[in-house]
């Protein structure tokens, strides 16, 4: 396993870890000016921070830094109800594309989606099974248009408190699940985006990471699991304040050959996102080298 303890060459932020500072939205070119003027080598922003700043503005920020994208975040939400919203999930996702491979990202990460209408409150069924069937339809469609711009697809499976409203794949079982009907040959356009804070619980995690391979493993994001939790979207906790053995499954997943960065990606609304960024980053920094 690599030895961190000493600099942080392969930390990356994602980028909603210090969306807010003191509570105050924070632009995208902030948070990428921070982010290098501290030797950070590698981001994974969100669609709506790059679209309120302009993909140019950051595609040319991005350039002139040097930085990496270990992963850009995010497609998915192939879920609906009819045909037309069917084609605007596939169309939106083909934008997500395009943006990846303007910013030359490593991969999609794709948060598959759930039941119809239950992110907004009113699910529009309780066909989960359904649901499922149309992510894995979506995905099939998406991986040709994503192979066509040689952009891979990373199916990032959420902890099942989600299952209703933001992820239909639960366990990193499923996901290969769905990686190996649609990608059998093990082309390197689709794999798995392992978030420990979805996953640590899993007892069959280690073997699936196995089953998963170097060729699957396209992305490591690392945060803590706070007990009591609070909320169940922003109260992560920063790595080695919680309960997540995150060393030990950096282990499993590194065995198989990864060697990618490792992905900080916290949503804090009553703490780190009230404290002000340049601390969060730092303390992401220190944490890096003795807990991840």
């Amino acid at each position: 396993m690599r030895d961190f303890s000493t600099d942080h060459r392969w930390l990356s932020i994602n980028t909603a870890t210090i969306r807010k500072s003191r509570g105050v939205e924070q632009p995208l070119p902030s948070i990428i000016e921070a982010c290098a003027q501290r030797g950070i080598r590698a981001i994974s922003p969100w669609r709506d921070q790059v679209a309120a700043a302009g993909l140019p503005v950051i595609s040319k920020l991005v350039n002139d830094h040097g930085l990496e994208l270990s992963g850009y975040c995010r497609g998915g939400m192939f879920p609906a109800v009819d045909a037309v919203g069917m084609k605007a999930a596939r169309d939106d996702n083909r934008r997500a594309v395009d943006e990846a491979c303007e910013l030359n990202a490593a991969c999609l990460v794709l948060v598959v989606g759930g039941l119809p209408g239950a992110l907004a409150g009113k699910a529009a069924h309780k066909d989960i099974a359904l649901s499922r069937h149309q992510v894995s339809d979506g995905i099939a469609e998406l991986l040709e248009y994503a192979k066509a711009a040689n952009m891979p697809l990373a199916i990032e499976p959420l902890h099942p408190m989600y299952a209703a409203d933001r992820a239909c794949i639960n366990t990193l079982e499923q996901a290969l699940d769905v990686c190996d009907a649609l990608d059998p040959s093990r082309s390197g356009a689709l794999g798995v985006a392992v978030d420990v804070y979805h996953v640590w619980w899993d007892p069959k995690l280690e073997a699936q990471i196995q089953r998963a391979g170097k060729d699957r493993l396209m992305a490591f994001h690392v945060c803590d699991w706070m007990t009591p939790t609070t909320d169940l979207l922003e109260d992560r906790g920063m790595m080695g304040d919680g309960v997540i053995d995150i060393p030990k499954i950096r282990g499993w997943v590194e065995a198989q050959g990864f060697a990618g960065y490792s992905e900080v990606e916290i949503f804090s609304t009553g703490n780190w996102w009230q404290r002000d960024s340049a601390e969060v980053l730092d303390t992401c920094i220190a944490r890096h080298r003795s807990a991840v």
